[in-house]
């Protein structure tokens, strides 16, 4: 049970699950209505799911860039969410100090691509305890992550999610090589597949990321195929309106859509 969410009956070993959710907590009632409408479709679709928001996006392109309500704020409304909406939460840190604070309300934390070496901010996730997951930096190669695995180890935690979010191919644009997803499962740990940030171009738009929304699906197809443990999806009801990357966050309306679809082909890998 080294991956399971007690509270809410959740193995995330068993089957391909699901973190969803806004880039950044945009309001109280947005974070609320964006978890509420989550838990519907993926309760109708029987895909484990987690809600991911986060309360500061301390990496936006443009210091006039919209971070989110901060640690207090942030941390309290996704306890909120959590006792009230009744999911599951995953949200990021960036410095060591958070780490004890965020590990007493979320049930995932994350560790974003750009820190993903951070040795202090690796232990500090780890004695929390909880379920850590280490998005793949842009600028590593999937076997380097095993250093990463290794150091989340040596702070005593087994319970290590890797997540595959694209390398940088040139400037301003990503490309996933997905013989990834089996090098870094071979490491023990499950991967998930962060497909709408593998869409991303990253500050393509001068002071902001540009994305590619449109091939959400077919990656995201060919992340199940290729037998990822788990996607990461940003989601958003008005992608244009979105508060921060909504450039490559999927609409929320094709999701149930894309689980069907997505379930089809899990059916079909357990047959082989």
């Amino acid at each position: 049970m080294k991956y399971s969410i007690p509270d809410f009956g959740l193995d995330l070993s068993k089957d391909l699950f699901l973190i969803a959710g806004p880039c950044v907590i945009e309001s109280r009632d947005h974070v609320f209505f964006m978890a509420s409408e989550l838990k519907k479709i993926t309760a109708a679709c029987k895909v484990p799911f987690v809600f991911k928001a986060s309360y500061d996006k301390a990496n936006r392109t443009s210091i006039k860039s919209f971070r989110g309500p901060g640690a207090d704020e942030g941390l309290n409304l996704l306890r909120e969410v959590r006792e009230k909406v009744g999911v599951p939460i995953l949200s990021d840190i960036h410095e060591p100090s958070q780490a004890e604070p965020a590990g007493k309300i979320l049930d995932i934390i994350q560790i974003p691509a750009f820190l993903s070496r951070q040795t202090d901010l690796l232990l500090a996730a780890a004695r929390t305890g909880k379920i850590v997951n280490v998005k793949k930096g842009q600028f590593l190669a999937p076997w380097e992550m095993k250093n990463v695995v290794d150091k989340m180890r040596e702070g005593g935690n087994e319970r290590v999610l890797l997540t595959e979010r694209g390398a940088s191919f040139g400037y301003n644009n990503l490309v996933v090589d997905f013989r990834s997803f089996p090098i870094m499962q071979s490491f023990g740990c499950p991967v998930v597949f962060d497909v709408t940030h593998s869409l991303q171009l990253p500050g393509g738009q001068g002071q902001s990321s540009g994305g590619q929304p449109q091939y959400i699906p077919h990656l995201a197809r060919a992340g199940v195929a290729a037998g990822v443990d788990g996607l990461f999806m940003e989601l958003h009801e008005n992608p244009p309106k979105a508060l921060s990357d909504g450039a490559n966050a999927l609409q929320l309306s094709l999701l149930p859509t894309l689980l069907e679809q997505l379930a089809e082909i899990r059916k079909c890998l357990k047959k082989i």
